[in-house]
């Protein structure tokens, strides 16, 4: 390898190690919050803080060039601030926070499953591995709670049969109960559309966890018993 070649790698592979675990906190804290806050600005604002967060630190600890990852980390570090201000001082009303916070729930799974492949390919499932798996898990019921309040606002109606005034931690807590295939019953949705969603849950729930996370932590026991 000649020097200029090592240089390459060197401005790649520089302080670019994977933190997927702090990802993963990052988001089960975002999942605790959702379901303990009030709907209220401040709520909304700490929540697209804390995804923004994570979809930084997966951003700025990928494999790409050092250069190319600190430029993606400002860009994204910097539209979150933007945005949580906006919504802190009222000038992001709650519709413009539900959309920004979805797109970036939503490109945080995109910004891991480049990095989660290209680290199990150069070492084989670690660690880091499988909690970059886990906090896609934790971002897809994420993700459906925000599909409950789209399908509630376009039905007009409420998505719950139980009725009543119904909280954005009511549907992430909802939303956990599916993915996991829990159901305790305490909500049930009132119509066809939120039984096919609801269905749709269960099945991704289901297949990710036998399927994606089966394989990582078979893989990685398998390994640390060689």
């Amino acid at each position: 390898m000649n020097a200029t070649a090592g240089a390459g790698r060197a401005g790649v592979d520089q302080s670019a190690q994977f933190r997927y675990g702090v990802v993963l906190a990052i988001v089960l804290v975002t999942v605790v919050f959702e379901v303990l806050a009030p709907d209220a600005d401040w709520a909304r604002a700490v929540a697209i803080a804390l995804v923004g967060g994570a979809l930084t630190v997966a951003v700025a600890t990928s494999r790409a060039r050092a250069q190319v990852r600190r430029t993606r980390m400002f860009v994204v570090g910097g539209i979150a601030l933007i945005v949580v201000v906006g919504i802190a001082t009222g000038a992001v009303d709650a519709s413009g926070a539900f959309l920004v916070g979805t797109v970036v729930v939503a490109l945080v799974p995109v910004a891991l499953g480049g990095g989660l492949l290209r680290l199990i390919r150069d070492e084989g499932v670690t660690v880091q591995a499988v909690a970059g798996a886990l906090a896609v898990y934790l971002l897809v019921g994420l993700l459906f709670a925000s599909a409950i309040s789209f399908f509630a606002a376009i039905q007009g109606s409420s998505f719950f049969a139980q009725g009543g005034h119904v909280t954005n931690g009511d549907r992430v807590y909802y939303s956990f109960t599916v993915l996991t295939t829990t159901g305790f019953g305490d909500y049930t949705t009132a119509t066809p559309a939120g039984h096919a969603l609801a269905v749709l849950e269960m099945l991704t729930g289901q297949l990710y966890l036998v399927t994606v996370i089966g394989i990582l932590i078979g893989n990685f026991v398998g390994r640390r018993r060689m």
